[in-house]
C-alpha cells in the first residue's frame, strides 16, 4: 500500500517532468525486487511507467505488474520447471498482454499434464521410442502397442504451419499420441520446446526417409488404402471384431490438404478413427485448421466438451500453451514493442496480405482506411486547412501495427496521419517492423521476422486482419480477440460494402472442410447440424468453432 501511495503522489505532484519519471521507474523496480521477482523480466513495465508519465496519463492500470506475475503461467495453462533462461517468452509473455485471455478449464490442465508425462514416457530418447522405430522398420504392426505417434508434416507458409501443428497437436490429447513435429522450414529455429524435459521435434534417422514428399498419391495414405480395401473402416467395430495385427499397416499417412479426397476425409468419420487408433505410427499433413473436423467425430465429442467449454476458445489457449517464441524472435518481438508501442494508450495492428506479384492497390487503401474509421478504431482526419478540434494529447494515443510484405500501404497512411490533423486530436503513429515484399518460406531471417511480427500483432488490443489468411488466423487466436475481417473485393477495382466486419469468433478458419455425411455416405453441410460450427465469414464454404452465444 505503501509503494502504492507514493507512486500515486509522485504523478499527481509533476506528470510531465522527467524527473518524477524517474523516481518513478526507481519505486518500481525496488518493489519489484522486494517482492522477489526477477528484474529482468519486467524491464518493459517501468519503460512503459516512465514513458507514459512523460506523456502526462494518469492511468496507473498498466503499473500493477503483479498481476500479470501471478497470472504468468496463463490460469494454469502453462507449467512451472522449465529453465527460465531456455526461453525468456514462456514466462514473460503475460507481462506484455493487457488483455488475460480465456481461462483453461480444470480439465484441459489436468489434461496437459497428462499428455506432458505421455511426451517423456514415449518420446524420443526412451526406450519406448526406440521399440517403436524397430517396429516401423520392420514394416509390421502390433495390434496393442505400448505407445502410438503423429508426425506432423511442416510445409508452406508460418501460419500454415503453426495451425497445422495444434491441430496435430489436439488429436494426439485426444488420441493419447506423442506428438512429433517435422523440423524442416526452421520449425526447430522458431519456438521454444512446448513440453518439459522431452522434446516434440522428429529427431533424425526417421526410418520413413521420404515422408515430408508424401502426397495424395501415396499408396500408404488411408484414403488410399480406404479406396484400395487394403483396409476396412468397418473392421473392429463392434467388440468381437478385432482386426488382427496382420490386417494393420505399420503406418498410415493422413492426407488432410486442400486436395484431400472423399476417402481422405472419411479420417473425420468414427468408424475410421476407431481403425485409425489401432495403426501405431500416422503422418499428417495438412495446410489448415482442422480442429472443426475433430469436433465432428462423435467419439471425440464428450472429450472436446470437457476440455473447451468455451468452443471458440480452442486455438487461443492451445496457441498460447504450445507456441512460444525462441530467444532471438522474442529479442525482436520485445525491442520492437518497447521502443515503439509500449507506451500508446491504444495498439491497433493492421494486417495487409498481398502476394508478392500483386500491384499496389489504392482500392484496398481505400478499404483500410475507411474500415478503420467508420469501425472508430482510427480518427478520421481534417481537410488540409483544417485545425483540429482538440488540443493533441499524447495521453490519448494510438499506435498502429502494420504487418505486410509491402511498404506502400503503410507509407500512404504514415502520410496521411502526418499531414492532416486528427478530427478528435488524437495522436496516430504507424509503425511497419519489415517489409520483405516477397515471401520466402524457408528463409531463416524473414521466417524469424514473420512469426514476430505475428506475435506483435497478438499483442495489440484491436485487430484489422485479411481474410482467409493464416497469419492473422494465429494473431487473433494468440491475442485472445475477434478481428474486424477485411473483405475480399468482388472486383478488383472497386472497395467492398461494407469494407470489413467483426468476426463472430477468434477461431481459424478450417478452410477444406468434410462435406460427406459418414453414416448416409453422401453430401451435407456440417453447420446445419451442429450449432457451434458456423461458415466462415471471409471464406463461405469454410467452417469455424463459435461460442455458445454467438
Amino acid at each position: 500500500m505503501e509503494a502504492k501511495k507514493t507512486i500515486e503522489e509522485l504523478a499527481d505532484a509533476k506528470r510531465g517532468s522527467w524527473a518524477v519519471s524517474a523516481v518513478l521507474a526507481v519505486v518500481v523496480m525496488t518493489v519489484l525486487i522486494l517482492s522477489g521477482r526477477n528484474v529482468g523480466a519486467p524491464v518493459v513495465w517501468v519503460q512503459t511507467a516512465a514513458a507514459t508519465f512523460r506523456q502526462g496519463s494518469t492511468d496507473l492500470t498498466f503499473l500493477h505488474p503483479r498481476t500479470a506475475h501471478l497470472d504468468r503461467l496463463y490460469g494454469g495453462l502453462l507449467v512451472d520447471g522449465f529453465d527460465v533462461e531456455s526461453c525468456h517468452s514462456r514466462y514473460q509473455s503475460a507481462m506484455y498482454r493487457r488483455n488475460p485471455g480465456r481461462r483453461p478449464s480444470p480439465y484441459l490442465i489436468s489434461k496437459l499434464r497428462r499428455h506432458e508425462a505421455l511426451q517423456r514416457r514415449c518420446g524420443p530418447g526412451t526406450a519406448a521410442y526406440s521399440n517403436a522405430l524397430e517396429q516401423l522398420k520392420s514394416g509390421k504392426s502390433v495390434a496393442s502397442p505400448e505407445c502410438t505417434y503423429i508426425v506432423s508434416i511442416s510445409y508452406r507458409g508460418i501460419g500454415n504451419r503453426i495451425l497445422a501443428a495444434a491441430s496435430a497437436f489436439l488429436y494426439a490429447v485426444l488420441t493419447d499420441r506423442v506428438l512429433l513435429i517435422d523440423p524442416s522450414n526452421e520449425m526447430d529455429e522458431l519456438f521454444c520446446e512446448p513440453f518439459p524435459n522431452t522434446t516434440w521435434l522428429l529427431p533424425p534417422g526417421f526410418p520413413l526417409t521420404d515422408y515430408a514428399n508424401f502426397s495424395i498419391d501415396t499408396a500408404e495414405s488411408y484414403g488410399n488404402m480406404v479406396k484400395n480395401k487394403v483396409i476396412r473402416s468397418d473392421v473392429g467395430v463392434a467388440d468381437d471384431d478385432v482386426p488382427t495385427a496382420a490386417q494393420l499397416p505399420a503406418f498410415a499417412y493422413v492426407h488432410l490438404n486442400y486436395d484431400a479426397t472423399i476417402e481422405d476425409n472419411s479420417f473425420f468419420c468414427g468408424d475410421d478413427q476407431r481403425l485409425l487408433r489401432r495403426i501405431q505410427w500416422l503422418v499428417m499433413r495438412t495446410d489448415s485448421y482442422i480442429v472443426p473436423g475433430l469436433f465432428l467425430v462423435p467419439a471425440f465429442q464428450e472429450e472436446l466438451d470437457a476440455l473447451f467449454p468455451e468452443r471458440d476458445a480452442v486455438f487461443h489457449l492451445l496457441g498460447r500453451y504450445l507456441f512460444h517464441p525462441n530467444n532471438h524472435v522474442w529479442g525482436l518481438v520485445t525491442r520492437y514493442y518497447d521502443t515503439y508501442l509500449a507506451a500508446a494508450r491504444q495498439r491497433i495492428g493492421i494486417q495487409v496480405r498481398v502476394f508478392g506479384g500483386m500491384p499496389d492497390s489504392p482500392e484496398l487503401l481505400e478499404q483500410i482506411t475507411t474500415c478503420t474509421q467508420k469501425e472508430g478504431l482510427l480518427p478520421e482526419v481534417l481537410p488540409a486547412a483544417g485545425e483540429p478540434i482538440l488540443p493533441a494529447s499524447r495521453a490519448r494515443s494510438k499506435a498502429v501495427l502494420v504487418t505486410s510484405l509491402k511498404s506502400w500501404y503503410y507509407e500512404r497512411m504514415k502520410s496521411m496521419y502526418w499531414e492532416l490533423a486528427t478530427a478528435t486530436g488524437e495522436v496516430v503513429s504507424l509503425h511497419q517492423p519489415s517489409h520483405e515484399e516477397f515471401q520466402q518460406s524457408g528463409a531463416r531471417s524473414h521466417e524469424h521476422k514473420a512469426w514476430a511480427e505475428i506475435y506483435l500483432l497478438s499483442l495489440t488490443d484491436v485487430l484489422v486482419t485479411s481474410g482467409r489468411s493464416t497469419f492473422g488466423y494465429v494473431a487473433q487466436g494468440l491475442a485472445g480477440v475477434r478481428p474486424w475481417v477485411l473483405y475480399k473485393a468482388a472486383n478488383s477495382s472497386a472497395v467492398p460494402d461494407p469494407p470489413c466486419g467483426r468476426d463472430v469468433s477468434m477461431e481459424p478458419c478450417f478452410h477444406k472442410p468434410p462435406g460427406h455425411d459418414c453414416r448416409l455416405k453422401q453430401w451435407a453441410d456440417p453447420s446445419k447440424d451442429v450449432p457451434y460450427i458456423q461458415h466462415c465469414d471471409d471464406a463461405i464454404w469454410g467452417l469455424k468453432l463459435v461460442g455458445r452465444n454467438t
